[in-house]
């Protein structure tokens, strides 16, 4: 067999489905609000399982997937937990609430895991190869040693024209890398939520070190939002969506 048969015998090849409802997804993405009042109504285990499995389908930089996504169920710590979203109402009704968390301390574990569960017998030379140098662009290292080095290195490469892709120059960059890719998910699950009939609240006003107190997370863990989420109530939203012109935010260049 030769090289280039090699090559043509592991080449995978996806089609896109057919037949996608394009007025049904525009009516969940439409009907998907900010709910801030949940009736009493349960949400079955089997549907909110779907869709946290639909969460974490979402696209994600090196398919590094740096989020952890607490479902918080535990009556004492579901009670401290609404305290910590300072009592709103969204997260007092709702039937669930999930902290999703971004995470930059498992960025070589997931590695290690794109090739041990690669999706042929054996990860290509090349994927291992990616694997292995792939962590070092979103680490910073101790005292931020390797942020500073990559830091002057991209300013020496940069004089010589060389393209260079996004990197953790300090802690800082590495959380916001891997709250922009859980954002993501977040997205994901909030929608499926409305595809079951079910509604949500993103909630970013909370009490971070006290969440972070409540589940335990450490330095590199970072709770990027809390879901509230549930059957609306007649009366949980309060105004009319709208939007601003979208001349404002969309540019053809």
């Amino acid at each position: 067999m030769t090289a280039s048969q090699r090559i043509e015998k592991k080449r995978y090849f996806e089609p896109a489905p057919e037949g996608i409802d394009i007025d049904n997804f525009k009516k969940v993405v439409q009907s998907r609000r900010s709910v801030r009042k949940f009736t009493d109504k349960a949400i079955p285990s089997d549907v909110l399982d779907d869709c946290l499995d639909l969460a974490l389908l979402a696209p994600n930089s090196s398919n590094l997937q740096p989020w952890t996504f607490y479902v918080v169920q535990n009556p004492t710590k579901k009670k401290q937990l609404v305290k910590a979203c300072l009592g709103q109402l969204a997260a007092k009704t709702a039937a669930e609430l999930i902290v999703c968390v971004a995470r930059t301390d498992r960025v070589d574990e997931m590695a290690k895991r794109n090739i041990s569960e690669f999706p042929f017998p054996e990860a290509p030379a090349a994927v291992q190869k990616y694997y292995k140098f792939i962590p070092y662009n979103y680490k910073t290292g101790y005292f931020n040693s390797l942020g500073n080095f990559k830091k002057v290195a991209f300013k020496v490469a940069r004089t010589l024209d060389k393209q260079l892709p996004v990197t953790a120059f300090n802690p800082a960059d590495a959380k916001l890398w891997a709250s922009k890719t859980t954002a993501l998910a977040c997205e994901n699950l909030v929608l499926a939520l409305r595809a079951y009939g079910f509604d949500s609240c993103m909630m970013e006003g909370f009490d971070e070190p006290l969440v972070n107190k409540i589940l335990g997370l450490n330095s590199q863990q970072y709770p990027v939002m809390v879901i509230g989420a549930g059957e609306r109530a007649v009366d949980g939203v309060f105004f009319p969506q709208y939007r601003f012109d979208r001349d404002l935010f969309i540019q053809k260049v």
